[in-house]
């Protein structure tokens, strides 16, 4: 009896157990089907799309500005809202898409759904790079870049596409860095017609753009371009890192880049080329360097940048080598000769007659008997009033611009010195360093020797040619301290690097220089076979045998 009550115990509580662990498994069923209903329900919730609280939202953030449109119109069979901004489209491509919308929305089915959205984007915009946006700022955002978005009533995700307007100047000669022989073509102020641009000549699939987003109240586009297989990883990857780390309310030019991704330092030379020419981008860019283009500008910026950047143009390579080397010379001396002829001039005459020959000294001081301003007055009296007649000449309109500069130079340089104000050979000597800073062929580069010799000219006229001596020493000084992207400014004269000097002071046959610079640590150093200068045929006979 004892055993049969145990075993009758034990089957209790069997059955106690079995019903607890069955009611525990209706609740998780029970439970389950509670989470898929919920989710259901989000699901439905997300579906949901108010297009009268879109219109209030868009309307609260453009405000009242004329140039926002918003369209009611029938799509996919179902009522939808088109919103644009007028002034960044092309009306043209804009009725085309609206036509094809009506014409032929009752022939659809009726779009309920994210898919159903998203078909309708395959079905009529696949080859016009369409997206599928679903926040109000996403589709703010693809408004200001030239996108008609279009959002269906009771589903939570629209379509924008983009229909940019194609008003852009034409593409024409670049207008401050000009050649005789070579491409005519120059960038514009579309960012995508400089990458076109840079297309054509690069034709390869390595060719690499990565896009940011900068400026907080422009939002503009800055594209990087490099070559996947040549450029360094490290100065990609420093490119990069500068950029993101802008926080700036509005970018309009690339100087405004380039003064933002700058090395840390206070220098009068420039640390990034730029250039106008896309033949120049594309010679650089298959080096190891990198491009940065900016939307709204003409300017690409290229990094690293070194100070033999400054004195090559693309023309070098475009003729015979030896022209090119002579002509990369005359750029040499040029600002050899912008930078300190007047303040040697100021330091001779104050300080160091005795340089001077016999008969030149005498001229010298015959010409300058009736002027009233010692030597470095006279100088500087000069070069402001230069400074101010070029200026003027930039800024004037086109069509009297250049006359003004070249006449008012002429008047006032030949009235100055019949008056007795000047001397004969402060005139040439001011002309003279003004044509020499005119032969660099790029403009910042310029502007540095320009402030320089303000410089140079006031130690000369305190320590004549020791001062000169002086600041020369700290310049060169300062150029070996200064980095453009971890890349040493006077690379590669300093450090000295001997495989790299086949295109610096000299410009050596296309057909030598197969290496491309070392200093930029590209992941492939060749550039061609070291193949030589083809032989000539063997001669033949008299008689053509």
């Amino acid at each position: 009896m004892v055993e049969g009550t145990q075993t009758e115990a034990i089957r209790e509580k069997w059955g106690e157990m079995l019903s607890h662990f069955k009611s525990l498994s209706r609740i998780k069923r029970i439970n389950q089907v509670k989470d898929e209903q919920k989710q259901e329900i989000a699901e439905d919730c997300l579906d949901q799309f108010d297009l009268e609280e879109l219109k209030e939202e868009l309307s609260c953030q453009f405000g009242e500005t004329a140039d926002l449109k918003i369209e009611e119109l029938k799509a996919g069979g179902t009522d939808a809202l088109l919103f644009y901004i007028q002034t960044m489209i092309d009306s043209n491509v804009l009725k085309e898409v609206i036509q094809n919308l009506t014409t032929e929305s009752r022939a659809e089915k009726r779009v309920k759904t994210i898919d159903d959205v998203k078909q309708m984007g395959k079905d009529h915009f696949g080859g016009a790079g369409y997206k599928i946006v679903e926040t109000p700022a996403e589709i703010v955002d693809n408004m200001l870049n030239g996108s008609i978005v279009l959002a269906f009533k009771g589903v939570s995700r629209a379509i924008s596409i983009p229909v940019p307007s194609s008003d852009s100047r034409s593409i024409n000669e670049p207008s401050t860095q000009t050649v005789v022989r070579g491409p005519k073509d120059g960038f514009v102020e579309n960012i995508f017609v400089n990458v076109s641009l840079i297309r054509r000549r690069l034709k390869n699939p390595k060719l690499q753009f990565d896009e940011f987003t900068i400026g907080n109240n422009t939002n503009t586009t800055v594209l990087v371009c490099y070559m996947r297989d040549i450029a360094d990883d490290g100065i990609v990857q420093e490119v990069h890192k500068r950029l993101e780390k802008i926080n700036t309310s509005a970018i309009f030019e690339s100087g405004n880049i380039e003064e933002l991704i700058a090395d840390k330092t206070s220098t009068l030379f420039p640390l990034a080329l730029n250039t106008e020419r896309p033949d120049a981008v594309a010679a650089n860019v298959l080096e190891g360097k990198v491009a940065i283009l900016v939307d709204g500008s003409p300017f690409v910026l290229v990094v690293p940048a070194v100070l033999v950047d400054f004195f090559s143009v693309s023309e070098d390579y475009y003729q015979h080598f030896m022209m090119g080397t002579f002509i990369r010379f005359i750029r040499y001396i040029s600002f050899m000769i912008a930078l300190l002829t007047p303040s040697l001039y100021v330091g001779i005459l104050t300080f160091h007659h005795e340089l001077l020959p016999t008969t030149l000294l005498l001229s010298v001081i015959a010409q300058r008997e009736g002027v009233p301003f010692p030597a470095v007055i006279e100088v500087l009296l000069m070069e402001i009033t230069f400074e101010i007649l070029r200026e003027a000449g930039v800024r004037m309109p086109r069509a009297v611009g250049q006359t003004v500069s070249i006449v008012g130079a002429l008047v006032i340089g030949q009235a100055a010195a019949e008056a007795g104000i000047i001397s004969n050979i402060m005139v040439i000597i001011v002309a003279i360093t003004a044509i020499a800073n005119f032969v660099s062929p790029t403009y910042s580069f310029a502007n540095a020797s320009r402030l320089l010799r303000f410089l140079l000219i006031v130690t000369a006229a305190f320590l004549g040619l020791y001062g000169v001596l002086i600041v020369l020493v700290l310049m060169v000084a300062h150029l070996s301290s200064l980095r453009s992207f971890g890349v040493p400014y006077l690379a590669p004269v300093a450090p000295f690097i001997i495989e790299s000097q086949k295109d610096v002071f000299f410009r050596f046959p296309f057909w030598s220089m197969n290496k491309r610079p070392n200093y930029l640590k590209p992941k492939m150093e060749e550039k061609q076979p070291k193949t030589g200068s083809p032989s000539p045929p063997p001669m033949r006979g008299g008689n053509g045998q």
